[in-house]
């Protein structure tokens, strides 16, 4: 199935790039080591406002749900190829708490989990005692990020921080852009923010690009997650557009949720906005990064999005700096698989604590 099969587009599309000679991962192989940085990507640059790249925008239901349907029957991952998969994932985990009653020392504890996130005695049974292996960022509100950067301190590993009044996004424009430029000084070094939802649902498009603009401009050298809440958007069409207008406008990342609406990221959604960074892509030449967030939280899941990620735009998708999972529990559950393989017994859940 092609690109227009799914989602029909109008405008000129520029050629797309040569890309460099790109691995194979198919299914039966294990994905390469997770400190793999093969696929360094230019940054995404904000381009002029134009309605045409996405007033023409239309999204074939039936054929979308046709495609998420084969993706139970599509692949096998097994075994040590599984593990590998699993390892992968790992280091693309956003280790996230957004509770009410965090504290400082629940986000220690989960920092000191982002840093060692699968015991050392699994790691050396799957080969790995020589790798470094850590999770892609630990995300906090912005009143815990001074204290995960202090913890993650000469890890590699950075602090994401939520804005922009998440998780509804409905606090003054000049409140959301200040709370961006404090969680950058204290340390964040990527900001998820959350869209204006009024925006799409009533169609002004160019108000969402301004926005998604100031905040751009606002984080700085601090990478930008565009956080649509999907489940709030309504139909296909208005998560289409809205994953066009926040790339157009310089958005590093394109995810699906908060975590705290009631639909939060499906396999469907998924595909729509994979589809629309395809095309911009082809367009500007500038990769967007994706990131499914709620509900993601069994070691299956995950190897969904892994597979979909790979299918729908390449292998350059299955690292960090363009794939991340937004994620609490389910760093957790791949723990427990790792376990099976090597022991060939699950462990209880409680055994995994992540904070």
């Amino acid at each position: 199935m092609n690109s227009t099969s799914l989602v029909r587009a109008s405008g000129t599309v520029r050629a797309r790039p040569v890309a460099p000679a790109l691995a194979p991962a198919a299914a039966n192989v294990a994905a390469p080591a997770p400190d793999d940085k093969s696929y360094p990507a230019a940054r995404n640059t904000a381009q002029p406002f134009d309605a045409g790249w996405f007033d023409n925008l239309r999204v074939n239901l039936s054929a979308a749900e046709r495609r998420v349907a084969t993706l139970p029957g599509r692949r096998s991952v097994k075994k040590d190829a599984q593990a590998g998969w699993l390892l992968k994932a790992i280091s693309c985990i956003d280790l996230t708490t957004l509770s009410g009653d965090d504290t400082a020392e629940r986000v220690r504890r989960l920092c000191a989990k982002a840093v060692t996130p699968v015991r050392p005695d699994l790691l050396a049974a799957l080969g790995f005692a020589d790798r470094t292996l850590h999770t892609g960022a630990v995300c906090v509100y912005h009143r815990f990020v001074a204290t995960a950067v202090d913890a993650l301190a000469g890890t590699g590993i950075p602090v994401a921080a939520v804005s922009t009044g998440f998780p509804a996004g409905l606090i003054p424009h000049e409140l959301k852009l200040k709370e961006i430029e404090a969680s950058v000084r204290d340390g964040a070094a990527e900001i998820d923010i959350v869209i204006t939802r009024e925006h799409v649902l009533t169609g002004q498009w160019r108000r969402l690009y301004d926005e998604m603009r100031d905040f751009r401009l606002a984080a700085g050298d601090a990478h930008v997650k565009a956080i649509l809440a999907t489940g709030e958007l309504k139909t296909l069409r208005n998560v289409a557009k809205a994953s066009m207008v926040c790339m157009m406008a310089g958005a590093d990342f394109i995810k699906t949720s908060t975590g705290k609406e009631g639909v939060n990221a499906t396999p469907l959604v998924t595909l729509v906005m994979l589809r629309m960074i395809r095309q911009y892509e082809a367009r500007t030449g500038f990769r967007v990064g994706y990131k499914p967030a709620g509900g993601v939280s069994t070691a299956k899941t995950a190897l969904d999005y892994q597979v979909l990620m790979k299918e729908e735009l390449g292998r350059a998708w299955l690292e960090p700096e363009l794939f991340r999972i937004g994620a609490s529990t389910l760093l957790a559950d791949i723990e427990r698989q790792l376990e099976h393989h090597v022991t060939g017994r699950y462990s209880a859940f409680h055994r995994h604590p992540i904070g």
